[in-house]
């Protein structure tokens, strides 16, 4: 069974409802995964938001859960990392360099576009070839900072817009964005 971890900021809105709404999903499709979710800045036991819980009710879904802080354990469990935004991505592997290959932007994951793919590859290589000069004191050279900052423009966002404090309508449609990508990465494991 695929083990497959969603992480946001506070693990109140948005990597709850990917969580329960991945769960719902892949059992209508027959599929078996087991599904978490954390924050890389909250503590434990805080209440999923009222406006997630109601986005999730509207598709008759409960969410009895509360907010986990991201630790080494949530990591090593999972077979799958999936961050709502490329922020939490970049704290998640500044704390959990192993867990790289396994960590993706929940919308990087699920895009099929072949240039964009390598685009990403190609930056995340010259990210990991950064961090590998900075732990020697070393810089990148004015070209490899110049490609890297090329590609960042050229990549679109991954972000999936944070909900947090703002209406029900802005949950829904963070709740809807999240369902696509999800019916995306259904495709994806099934295939």
């Amino acid at each position: 069974m695929k083990r497959i971890l969603f992480v946001c900021t506070g693990n109140t809105c948005r990597s709850p409802m990917a969580e329960a709404l991945l769960r719902a999903m892949s059992q209508q499709r027959g599929m078996q995964l087991d599904v978490r979710s954390a924050g890389v800045s909250t503590i434990d036991g805080l209440p999923v938001s009222n406006h997630a819980r109601t986005a999730l009710s509207s598709r008759d879904i409960v969410h009895g859960g509360t907010s986990k802080a991201l630790e080494g354990g949530s990591i090593a469990w999972a077979d799958l990392i999936l961050t709502m935004t490329a922020s939490h991505k970049r704290q998640l592997l500044q704390h959990f360099p192993a867990a790289v290959d396994k960590t993706h932007t929940l919308l990087e994951f699920v895009n099929t576009d072949p240039n964009v793919l390598a685009n990403i590859a190609e930056l995340e290589g010259l990210y990991s070839n950064w961090q590998i000069k900075q732990a020697l004191g070393q810089s990148l050279t004015p070209q490899e900072r110049s490609r890297l900052l090329e590609l960042e423009q050229q990549i679109p966002s991954f972000d999936v817009e944070d909900p947090f404090g703002g209406s029900l309508a802005m949950y829904e449609q963070s709740a809807s964005q999240i369902e696509d990508a999800l019916n995306r990465l259904l495709d994806r494991l099934k295939g």
